[in-house]
């Protein structure tokens, strides 16, 4: 079975390129985009056309890659020690499976997602090379090897906040995902809001595409918060024709914290507004 997309997720010819050439590679799919452009939503949607588990992994600052294969609790075996418990003298009690290990022995094939890469160090990913490489790993503290079976599908999500090493690129297939384009958006606005009314959707997506090519602006807003945001046009029934409003002295959208996510871009655009209201003078 391939990934088409789904009625959920609209996915462009590349992408499901992308998806396709990876499985049958059995390589890791990293995929890289401007936040909000559906890349964690990418491999919950492909687990369930294919019908596997699914193992998230998501990432933080914090997160070093041993977490991904197992964790010793020596706290906990130390405490079960002074407590006279059994359960010391069998040290596997007190080992933790991370989710590497969690994919390696699933008794079907999972998709196993690496959500966010580039929050962790730099050394994050060099340190997962072996294991992703070769499919196994060593827990030290018990001398078992674990093994795959068979890969898992590994996706890989990254925000482009840190450069990954060559190393690991190398071993990955790589896919950009770009921004939609107005035609892909009314597909993505039509999967959420089926029954919208089209020029509803015209001037929204209007609004938005101008918001996005404002200069100067912090954080530029995505597909999820363009979603977000024609969620509450809706349900606060906003006149169509305050959509169209091109007064610019009225330059900032209502319902604009959808939007505009920071006080530095919303003073952009009170600032804007400032400038064309003294320029009337």
């Amino acid at each position: 079975m391939q990934f088409e997309g789904t009625t959920n997720y609209v996915a462009t010819d590349d992408l499901q390129i992308a998806v396709n050439a990876a499985i049958v590679l059995e390589r890791p799919l990293l995929v890289k985009g401007e936040p909000g452009t559906g890349k964690t939503v990418l491999a919950q949607e492909v687990a369930q056309v294919l019908g596997v588990p699914l193992i998230e992994w998501h990432i933080k600052s914090t997160t070093k890659a041993q977490q991904g294969l197992y964790e010793y609790d020596a706290v906990s075996r130390l405490r079960d020690s002074q407590l006279g418990d059994e359960r010391v003298h069998d040290i596997a009690n007190y080992i933790r499976q991370g989710k590497l290990w969690q994919a390696f022995t699933s008794q079907d094939r999972p998709i196993l997602l690496i959500d966010e890469i580039d929050k962790a160090d730099i050394e994050f990913p060099n340190d997962l090379l072996q294991e992703l490489d070769r499919m196994e790993f060593h827990v030290y503290e018990t001398g078992e090897t674990v093994r795959a079976s068979r890969r898992p599908i590994v996706f890989i999500t990254s925000n482009n906040e840190k450069e990954l090493p060559d190393a690991f690129l190398r071993r990955c297939f790589f896919h950009y995902i770009k921004f939609p384009d107005a035609d892909t958006m009314r597909d993505i606005i039509d999967v959420h809001f089926p029954d919208i009314k089209g020029n509803l959707i015209n001037d929204a997506l209007t609004i938005f595409y101008e918001i996005r090519n404002v200069p100067g602006l912090k954080k530029k807003p995505s597909t999820s918060e363009l979603l977000d945001w024609i969620k509450l046009l809706l349900n606060e029934d906003v006149p169509e024709d305050v959509l169209r409003e091109r007064d610019p002295r009225k330059l900032i959208p209502p319902l604009h914290g959808a939007l505009l996510k920071n006080e530095q871009d919303v003073m952009l655009f009170e600032r804007l507004a400032f400038m064309a209201r003294r320029g009337e003078r």
